[in-house]
């Protein structure tokens, strides 16, 4: 179940925006084998003045922060960032030096879900730990 946030700079068309979702949940599937419909992504599109960055990256820097619960492998998360580059590299064609991934980890029972119940409560239905 994890969370997706991504930050773009303002501006680019709906086809764009759809592939960065489209390709980091893809990434989310294959590197991590969570279900295809567990699906929460929220993308902000901030003006170029309210996003700083270094000079040397492109219109196209992405920031991607993902909640997930615990219990992955650093192999399999290290797999989630190449795929999330290659997803993204190939459709829109953001370069990998203009993409940061950073993932967040709170405990299980920090998680909220299935109508207020703790996640470590919950039969999730699949694996967390790949």
């Amino acid at each position: 179940m994890p969370l997706v946030k991504i930050d773009i700079i303002e501006g680019k068309d709906a086809v764009y925006k759809k592939a960065v979702l489209d390709g980091v949940h893809k990434a989310l599937v294959d590197a991590i084998a969570i279900p295809v419909t567990d699906n929460y992504q929220r993308l902000h599109e901030l003006p170029s003045e309210n996003y700083n960055h270094p000079s040397d990256l492109s219109d196209k820097v992405t920031i991607i922060e993902i909640t997930l619960f615990p219990g992955r492998s650093n192999e399999s998360k290290k797999k989630l960032y190449e795929k999330i580059v290659q997803y993204l590299g190939e459709n829109p064609g953001i370069p990998s030096s203009d993409i940061m991934i950073v993932l967040y980890e709170p405990p299980m029972e920090n998680w909220g879900i299935h109508g207020g119940k703790p996640a470590n409560e919950v039969n999730l239905g699949f694996k967390i730990d790949v």
